[in-house]
């Protein structure tokens, strides 16, 4: 059986590592898992072309949104957060899903087991397709209180309308200088380097979230996240999220537990080695 990991560009992708790995420890011989550079104007085509031999696809940026109008049906989730980051091939049905979500929440668990039920005033930094998922996130963990800062309001609307389709009220505030006291959760979806300010907002004493989740992976860690570690903070970085929500993944196209454990020595091992 295929799978493969599409967006544009992909080459950086670390998901192969981690599919592979689980295909490896699950011994599922047959199976194969690459990364596939694909467009949006490239994506329909791509689809049509994956046969029976083809479990699931995996979508990174910027195909979450676009995939949406080619898939047959979709879990609810899909349609609340607005993207799937997930194709699962089903007697000739595409089946979306949303796996980061789960993955998010995941990783945000797994570095502050004793995260109160309403984890308090939450800070998303960034409003783009993952900001949507963290919200989604949020509503699992039981959030009441969301604040995002953002560069441009006007470029908003998509988070908005998913934080209508949630039922989470949420505030826009200005990136550089968002008004939240003191935020028991504070989730970075900016570019790396882009929350640089925040870090050191952390290190004068300024700010001081209860946990502290950057979904950048690479470079590691982020000067945030060194900020938040070096603070006494539990700290979650975007390995986390990739590996949990691929983890998700594998239990969806094989059909079998996910080995979480193999695949996150397998992930760690590549970042060691420069991936």
């Amino acid at each position: 059986m295929k799978a493969a990991v599409l967006g544009s560009p992909i080459a950086h992708s670390l998901s192969p590592v981690l599919h592979r790995a689980a295909y490896q420890a699950l011994g599922l011989a047959g199976w194969s898992y690459q990364a596939i550079e694909c467009d949006e104007a490239g994506l329909p085509a791509l689809i049509a072309g994956c046969g029976p031999d083809w479990a699931g696809l995996s979508l990174t940026m910027p195909l979450k949104r676009t995939v949406l109008s080619l898939l047959d049906d979709a879990e609810p989730l899909v349609a609340d957060v607005g993207a799937a980051n997930t194709v699962r091939f089903d007697a000739g049905l595409r089946h979306g899903h949303n796996t980061d979500v789960p993955g998010m929440i995941t990783a945000i668990t797994e570095a502050a087991p004793d995260l109160p039920a309403d984890p308090g005033p939450v800070l998303i930094l960034g409003g783009g397709a993952t900001a949507c998922s963290a919200l989604a996130a949020l509503r699992g963990l039981g959030a009441s209180q969301v604040t995002v800062a953002v560069r441009d309001p006007r470029r908003a609307g998509d988070l908005l309308a998913a934080a209508g389709r949630l039922s989470l009220p949420v505030q826009l505030a200005p990136f550089a200088d968002p008004a939240v006291p003191g935020p028991g959760l504070l989730i970075s979806t900016a570019p790396a380097g882009a929350a640089d300010h925040y870090a050191q907002r952390i290190q004068s004493g300024a700010l001081r979230p209860g946990c502290v989740l950057d979904v950048v992976y690479h470079p590691w860690p982020t000067a945030l996240a060194a900020a938040a570690r070096q603070a006494g903070v539990p700290t979650a970085g975007g390995f986390a999220l990739l590996l949990h929500q691929a983890a998700a993944q594998v239990e969806l196209m094989t059909g079998k537990p996910a080995p979480v454990e193999a695949m996150r020595a397998a992930g760690l091992a590549a970042l060691a080695a420069g991936r």
